[in-house]
């Protein structure tokens, strides 16, 4: 049911007729009826064309994230033909097949705005990020469980972007029964644990599933340090590529303790993998002055720029990190080194890093290119899509 109509600004419909899903609150004219937060609204030219409809979010500065470009329903229907379309494209990539831990919706780039949901063996996690998501969250949820027999949906919308849609955040069972402790979660090969309730995100990093394979090929009789390692996921890949040893930095124990049930699990005995707790930064300062140095250094901090009043300090904080990224590598060592931050393009990246590799007084070169796995994809009509993005560099 459509409750109300967003009427543009002459000349500021050009984004949306290219399919991208947000109107900003600078390119509305007026608002016709009284819709509420979540509910759907048609979204039309200043001449009254017609442009798709979308959700209604009078506290945030992006007032309307459409569902469709078409006059079309928004029902359960609309969200089971949507679910069943990103399961389709992702078993059509063998994903499912091969890996009971992958991301089913991404959001904006598989036509569901705001709606993120993972897969962890039985069970769901889902996070609702805005107020569409929120509105028909229930709904979705059955229309997920009608696609997938999972054996319940736990919800993580306990994200500070919530805030900025005049949403509480919120967590617990959505659907169905509850989850274990723990669910271990297989991907291409190697065992993971994942901890839904109390770990970041959705409880594990499944972005960087393809960068870990990457990884894993690199890896035989190599000495690897995991920087901001949260549960190991790139030391497990390191030692099912034959990594004589890797070490794991994070600020979490935690997360450690699970990265060492998790190594356990895959059957490594308990010195192939060390774990550290305390700062990155602090600890990576010490192992340069007491001249350390590793085959294989992996930098995957968390986002360093939230907006773009935050840019320039990150930029700062990834050359000042990957700068003793390469101090620590061995001649002919290979830094694994990722942005996970949006606001930072990949272009700037490299620079840095390049910068980075000057000042640590080495000719570095760039051996792959990394960015998100293929079940997080980017639709082109929605850049903002792409966040994650990564390179292998030689010392």
């Amino acid at each position: 049911m459509v409750n109300g109509q967003v009427i543009l600004k002459q000349g500021r419909d050009k984004n949306v007729r290219a399919h991208h899903p947000w109107v900003f609150s600078g390119a509305v004219q007026h608002v016709k009826g009284k819709p509420q937060s979540g509910e759907t609204v048609e979204v039309r030219t200043a001449g009254g064309d017609l442009l798709g409809v979308g959700a209604w979010s009078p506290a945030s500065q992006i007032q309307v994230r459409l569902w469709a470009f078409t006059e079309e329903p928004i029902d359960r229907d609309f969200f089971t033909r949507r679910i069943q379309q990103a399961l389709a494209y992702r078993q059509q990539l063998g994903i499912p097949q091969r890996n009971s831990g992958y991301r089913l919706i991404n959001a904006e780039s598989d036509g569901l705005p705001g709606v993120v949901v993972d897969v962890f063996g039985d069970w769901l996690v889902m996070q609702a990020l805005t107020t569409g998501a929120e509105f028909w969250k229930h709904t979705i949820a059955d229309a997920l469980l009608d696609v997938i027999p999972a054996k319940g949906i736990y919800e993580r919308s306990d994200v500070d972007v919530r805030k900025k849609e005049g949403l509480e955040t919120t967590v617990g069972i959505l659907k169905g029964e509850a989850q274990p402790a723990h669910i271990d979660i297989v991907e291409e090969g190697r065992h993971y644990r994942v901890d839904v309730v109390n770990g970041h995100k959705t409880g594990f990093y499944l972005d960087q599933r393809d960068n870990r394979s990457v990884l894993q090929q690199y890896a035989a009789g190599k000495t690897v340090l995991n920087c901001f390692s949260y549960t190991g996921g790139f030391s497990i890949a390191a030692l099912h590529g034959g990594a004589e040893k890797a070490i794991n930095i994070d600020a979490s124990q935690p997360a450690l303790d699970i990265a060492a049930d998790t190594a356990a699990l895959n059957g490594f005995a308990p010195e192939k993998m060390e774990h550290i707790c305390g700062d990155v930064f602090k600890l990576l300062r010490e192992y340069r002055n007491e001249g350390r140095q590793f085959d294989m250094v992996v930098l995957d901090p968390p986002k360093f720029a939230e907006n773009r009043n935050q840019l320039e300090k990150a930029a700062r904080g990834y050359k000042d990190i990957n700068l003793l990224g390469f101090k620590l590598l061995r001649p002919g060592g290979l830094l694994f080194t990722f942005s996970c931050s949006g606001l930072m393009e990949s272009g700037l990246f490299q620079k840095i890093v390049a910068d980075a590799a000057v000042d640590a007084g080495c000719d570095a070169r760039i051996l792959r290119k990394l960015d998100q796995a293929t079940d997080h994809p980017t639709r082109l009509a929605f850049p903002e899509g792409y966040y994650l993005k990564g390179l292998v560099c030689q010392k």
